[in-house]
């Protein structure tokens, strides 16, 4: 068998032949012609030296300054507020707060403390030791309390036996404020341990302020040194602090317990009324 013989193909290679050749031709169809190049691109000539071109404008002008705006503002004026006149209670004297004046008083003259001072313990004495509407209720009697006007009357009283002794002035003055003094106490806390509704030192200015009729009977009974005069100013003033005690000290605790109360206190006003006679 020679080369130039040719030798039949199988009909599914020629077919498979047929095929390849088909693919070839049309990829080659379907290739895209080639882009064509660009045109070049203008260069633009940069000089090393910078040349500038005079402008034939004026020159701007200067800006003129702008004025400061205000910082005032308009207040509207608002009219002031009346003073709230201070309620009185009873004998006029008497804050209702119950926590003293309102306004401040650091500044203001010391005649001026005195005078307001003064008037609270005359009010308060009004209060407590005569008669008037508020008497059975403490809150409202002492309700602007204060300690001056106590302090005031056990040593007045002090003084007033011990000027009234012959002898040992100063010992007699010594018992009788520290029988006064720790007596309040001992009272107020008596009261307290009772149940009742009381503020401690409200209730020590109750029983000093009690103490104003024992002075004005230890004042008489220094003036006339006779013993009938003295049991009877003594019988009457006892009676008279009695009175003006028994109201605040009865309602300040339970109606059970009044009598736990107030026996104390009597007992206290009688031995101060024992000193006031015998003292001579």
């Amino acid at each position: 068998m020679s080369y130039s013989d040719t030798i039949p193909l199988h009909p599914s290679s020629q077919s498979d032949i047929d095929e390849i050749e088909n693919l070839i031709h049309i990829q080659q169809s379907s290739v895209l012609p080639a882009r064509p190049p660009s045109p070049p691109r203008a260069s633009i000539p940069v000089s090393s030296t910078p040349s500038f071109i005079p402008s034939n404008l004026p020159p701007p002008a200067p800006p003129k300054p702008t004025p400061a705006p205000s910082t005032t503002f308009n207040v509207p004026s608002v009219a002031a507020p009346n003073p709230r006149p201070a309620t009185t209670t009873g004998g006029g004297g008497a804050a209702a707060s119950g926590f003293g004046s309102g306004p401040n008083t650091l500044t203001e003259p010391v005649w001026d403390t005195i005078k307001r001072d003064l008037s609270r313990i005359v009010s308060n004495l009004k209060l407590v030791v005569f008669p008037n509407p508020f008497r059975e209720d403490p809150g409202k009697a002492l309700r602007d309390w204060d300690l001056w006007g106590p302090f005031f009357f056990i040593v007045f009283l002090g003084l007033t036996l011990s000027w009234s002794a012959s002898v040992k002035k100063s010992e007699v003055f010594a018992v009788a404020f520290a029988l006064l003094a720790a007596g309040a106490i001992i009272l107020t806390l008596n009261v307290l341990l009772l149940g009742g509704h009381i503020i401690f030192f409200q209730s020590l200015s109750l029983l000093g302020y009690c103490l104003f009729p024992l002075d004005i009977g230890a004042l008489i009974c220094m003036i006339k040194d006779n013993v009938i005069i003295k049991l009877v100013v003594v019988a009457v003033t006892l009676a008279w602090s009695s009175w003006a005690a028994y109201p605040f000290m009865s309602t300040a605790v339970n109606p059970r317990r009044k009598a736990l109360a107030l026996y104390p206190v009597f007992l206290m006003y009688v031995s101060v009324g024992f000193l006031i006679i015998a003292i001579n």
